[in-house]
């Protein structure tokens, strides 16, 4: 069984690993609703119990799917971490975001529905709203709290300051942040705040969107409708320098007898029992591969020697595109501006 860990001093206990749904509704290209049922299924008798999505992706199509995969099941066997505020607009383009209280009960209301539950265990804004006062949209949360349609608040992507601000209006359990083995912007002010306020972390991107994995060694080809064909390293020369690294990283996975999705996963579980890796698995099988990442051991002299021979300042390429890293306060935080 998968062991679990509390998140932040006030949030639930969660297994060590969250399994990301993003990935089932299209964003890597075409998914298939049997296989990711099927793996939402195998990740649940697995032991795992925190799933992660958004509103937003697919435009509901992802929590409609969680919602028919989690039916029969018992309701407080499953930890449901909800992003809001995205918005969609025809042909999946991106309108911004939109925190205002209206607009969260508004969000709220269709996630229940179709997720099929009376409460959700962890909600938060996906990115900070420019246009709101983080208080008044952690606020608007808390009352959905008191009123019991929510257990717990979350944030994602923020920095310092928002997450000082935010934590003074209510409890916060967890930040949901990028976090691999080459991006580790975090580790400066971010992780040492949560850890000072007693906030979790949920890991995204461990894998660095698959660049962090055997796939792309032996197939860097990606599909058009594979939104990381226009993200920036995963382009023309940052690609193949970014591959040079996953090389590196290769070569000691070998000598753990492990794959370098194994030991990439394993590297972020061992930064802390804090830190919640959320991998996005989209068939029983990476979900296997996945939870052997529990199995790796890794000492402070692995860690170190990890660390050296793939080093984030090597990356080639910003994690997302200019206009989506203008969006983030984490990122405006840890520039200083």
């Amino acid at each position: 069984m998968i062991s679990s860990t509390a998140l932040g001093n006030t949030g639930p206990r969660v297994s060590r690993l969250g399994l990301g749904a993003m990935g089932m509704s299209g964003m890597y290209g075409t998914a298939d609703d049997g296989e990711s049922t099927a793996t939402i299924h195998a990740a649940l008798d697995a032991g795992i119990d925190l799933v992660d999505t958004g509103d937003f992706y697919g435009s509901g199509h992802n929590e409609s799917l969680i919602g028919r995969a989690l039916a029969g099941r018992r309701r407080e066997d499953v930890t449901l971490s909800v992003k809001f505020g995205g918005l969609r607009g025809p042909g999946n383009t991106w309108g911004g975001v939109d925190t205002r209280p209206e607009s969260i009960r508004n969000f709220l209301a269709y996630s229940l529905q179709r997720l099929g539950v009376d409460y959700i265990d962890i909600y938060r804004p996906a990115r900070l709203d420019p246009d709101v006062p983080i208080e008044d949209t952690v606020g608007a949360i808390g009352e959905l709290v008191e009123a019991g349609y929510v257990r717990h608040i979350g944030l994602s992507e923020v920095g310092p300051e928002t997450i000082r601000r935010a934590a003074a209006v209510h409890p916060i359990v967890d930040l949901q942040i990028e976090y691999s083995l080459i991006s580790r912007g975090i580790e400066a002010e971010i992780l040492p705040l949560c850890r000072e306020l007693g906030i979790g972390v949920t890991a995204y991107g461990v894998l660095s969107r698959g660049l962090l994995s055997d796939s792309l060694r032996t197939d860097p080809t990606l599909a058009a409708d594979d939104f990381r064909a226009h993200s920036p390293r995963f382009q023309g020369e940052n690609l193949r320098q970014n591959l040079n690294l996953v090389e590196a990283l290769a070569a000691l996975a070998a000598r753990h007898g492990v794959s370098v999705a194994q030991l990439a996963i394993a590297w972020v579980l061992a930064r802390g029992d804090d830190i919640v890796p959320i991998v996005g698995a989209r068939t029983v099988a990476r979900l296997e591969e996945t939870l052997g990442a529990l199995d790796v051991h890794l000492s402070a002299d692995d860690l170190a020697t990890i660390a050296a021979a793939v080093p984030d300042t090597a990356v080639a390429g910003e994690r997302y595109a200019p206009a989506q890293m203008a969006q983030l306060d984490s990122e405006r935080a840890a520039v200083g501006s």
